[in-house]
């Protein structure tokens, strides 16, 4: 930090005094934005649904069950969905920010004429269904809740992805779901614009995470990847839980219904 930025105090990108839940938080970018939240001075809670493990580390790291708590939930259904919102509000009593992250993207190519009934079903499951519950229940909570002092009653972020856009060869489920999101930023801005709520969508590429883990450490793979991206990188976790906590934060107040590619220019020539 520069001597006139200590001066000055930099630029205060705070949350103190909310409540976020971040899905799919124990690992990847959910773990990099639980972090960043919890630096915002946001008290979190996150869902995991198998890594007790990195979910228990991560809470302790975060301050403990007083400004963070793990919640162990699968997300699959609408129900589902409902669950994880009832349990972060008995937690911390309200909820300011919803940040939907969790998803699946079945490594393996599968075409279209091949995909089985039971990747299809859980792919939607896991990145839409559950979405909806989630939705569902996140929205009526900001409903039930007065204004805060700017007016606002909540954020959401959805996190979608490139292939939401351009869509994916041999990984229909996939896109398919993505691009479900951005349709529901898209309508759920206007719908709740008026309400005070603020709902915009995040849209990464590839990034080093354990879902991608496995692709990316395959040498031609990994070329073939880098070579779609503009930047000539993969992105990092942390550089996709700093826009997302941007559009959580009063700076982002004139911000509603984007879709914000933050994936190295690759939707640009995919």
């Amino acid at each position: 930090m520069s001597s006139e930025e200590k001066q000055n105090g930099g630029v205060a990108l705070s949350l103190h005094g909310k409540v976020a839940l971040v899905t799919g938080g124990s690992r990847g970018i959910g773990a990099a934005a639980v972090r960043l939240f919890r630096q915002s001075g946001a008290r979190v809670a996150f869902s995991y649904r198998a890594a007790s493990t990195q979910a228990g580390s991560l809470q302790q790291e975060c301050g403990g069950t007083e400004g963070c708590r793990a919640i162990q939930q699968d997300l699959l259904t609408p129900a589902d969905g409902e669950a994880l919102v009832a349990s972060a509000v008995a937690a911390f009593g309200r909820l300011d920010c919803l940040v939907i992250n969790h998803g699946i993207w079945p490594p393996h190519d599968a075409p279209i004429g091949s995909m089985t009934d039971a990747q299809w079903r859980e792919t939607l499951g896991v990145n839409l269904d559950s979405v909806f519950g989630l939705l569902r229940a996140g929205v009526a909570q900001m409903q039930r809740q007065p204004l805060h002092a700017d007016g606002t009653r909540g954020k959401i972020v959805l996190v979608s992805s490139t292939a939401g856009q351009r869509g994916e060869a041999f990984h229909t489920d996939y896109a398919a779901s993505k691009g479900a999101l951005i349709s529901m930023t898209k309508g759920l801005s206007t719908e709740l614009a008026g309400q005070g709520i603020a709902v915009n969508c995040v849209a990464p590429g590839w990034v080093h995470t354990d879902m991608s883990a496995d692709t990316l450490a395959d040498p031609v793979a990994s070329k073939k990847i880098g070579s779609t991206i503009p930047l000539g990188r993969v992105g990092t976790p942390d550089e996709i839980a700093g826009p997302i906590l941007f559009l959580c934060t009063p700076w982002a107040g004139f911000v509603q219904g984007e879709v914000f590619n933050v994936n190295g220019g690759a939707v640009l020539v995919g």
